[in-house]
């Protein structure tokens, strides 16, 4: 539970208590919260396109979500004859989980306005609202959404079939590929906070920033380049359009998730969207200062889950836009922006914040330091299309008439 200060004097039944009612509702939270994602996309990308949407389960059709969930729990159960039983059955249940232990680490909200350390008393105990606040914080995120590359890659491999192989296989190597700069730029973030710390990342965001005016949020903190490359990249790893390419409908099928049916498939479509939700609260923690805001009357914490849910409600309608839209992606599109320009660029713009705090630490002129850094970004830069371009008609010179590549 890391610094929470709820077991600053020990663990009696008192505590043990306030944990599980945390459990329970962050859980029962993250179930309602889906449904209604579910619900918001239809009805919005209904919206954009001219359509009605749901409007037949519960009012606006807001039951929706809960009839197709019924639905799909009593269809019937069916596994492949080859597929690997164990396998198989455990996979649906290495992409959910991650989905819930990711939102974990969250800060929901608390006292961050006016000095406050974002602390709230529950019962006489001082906490952190949110389940966990481990040392190792956004490490930890990282490790939860790499866990959930498993879950793809052992659906279509325990289906004993090889187009859920072909789905999952490429579904890996794109979460994989976009992996790297989203944990580039969290690291941007690291620099600028000088925390691992999810609560004291929100804390140092909650400080005054420059000109005593503009928000101290990671987002201004970093200069926006990461910001940007963390959400491209969390779009990919979230497999949302224009990313989806998991789908897989060259193929004709559903992906890595084609031989699922009833209670195991619906569990993938639920972390799905589970996973926009955390991932979404995720990019409010790191750039936008997670629930800390103004409080201008109140008790502080009823603002704090009113600047985090106003923030959160920002990245989830984003995520609906996109995919009302944009058009998707050809696959080497997509690994040619993971690999030769988001994580070039990620590390490029690294090296520059770093760059700006030891010539702070220094004491170097920032006139000279910056400028000096960024002719060496754009050379190398240079130095990689030169390369790349090389790289490339090197292979179209080996083509052979019938226009394979050797």
């Amino acid at each position: 539970m890391g610094g929470d200060p709820l077991f600053s004097n020990g663990v009696d039944l008192a505590v043990v208590l306030i944990v599980i009612v945390k459990v329970v509702v962050t859980f029962v939270f993250l179930l309602i919260a889906t449904m209604l994602m579910v619900w918001f996309e239809r009805k919005l990308i209904g919206d954009m396109q001219n359509r009605i949407g749901p409007n037949r389960a519960g009012p606006w059709g807001i039951m929706q979500t809960l009839a197709d969930g019924i639905k799909l729990f009593f269809k019937e159960h069916f596994m492949p004859e080859r597929a690997h039983s164990a396998v198989f059955v455990l996979a649906p249940f290495l992409s959910f989980v991650p989905a819930f232990l990711l939102f974990a680490i969250v800060p929901v909200t608390g006292n961050f306005a006016d000095g406050g350390n974002g602390t709230v008393e529950i019962f006489g105990y001082t906490t952190y609202v949110q389940l966990a606040d481990p040392p190792i914080g956004i490490l930890f995120a990282l490790a939860m959404s790499s866990v959930a590359v498993y879950g793809v890659m052992l659906a279509g491999w325990s289906s004993g079939s090889k187009y859920p192989l072909l789905g999952s296989v490429r579904a890996s190597a794109q979460m994989c590929s976009y992996e790297a700069a989203m944990g580039l730029a969290v690291v941007g973030v690291v620099l600028v906070t000088g925390t691992l710390e999810t609560t004291q990342m929100v804390l140092v965001q909650a400080g005054p920033g420059p000109f005593g005016w503009v928000p101290n949020w990671g987002i201004i903190l970093t200069a926006v380049i990461p910001f940007v490359i963390f959400v491209i990249a969390g779009t990919a790893e979230l497999n949302r359009p224009p990313f989806d390419l998991v789908e897989a409908e060259q193929e004709l099928v559903g992906g890595f998730n084609t031989e699922y049916s009833s209670i195991r498939f619906a569990l993938f479509f639920l972390a799905e969207f589970m996973n926009t939700i955390t991932m979404s609260a995720i990019f409010v923690t790191l750039f936008l200062g997670g629930p800390a805001g103004p409080a201008p009357i109140g008790p502080a914490w009823v603002w704090g889950l009113v600047w985090f849910f106003l923030k959160l409600f920002v990245f989830l309608f984003m995520f609906v836009w996109f995919r009302a839209t944009l058009p998707r992606f050809r696959y080497d599109q997509l690994m040619h922006l993971g690999w030769r320009v988001l994580i070039p660029l990620a590390l490029g713009w690294l090296l520059l914040l770093a760059t700006g705090h030891i010539a702070s630490d220094q004491g170097w002129p920032l006139g000279i330091a910056i400028p000096i850094a960024l002719v060496v970004m754009a050379a190398a830069s240079g130095l990689i299309r030169v390369a790349s371009r090389r790289a490339l008609e090197a292979r179209l010179a080996e083509l052979e008439p019938g226009g394979v590549v050797l």
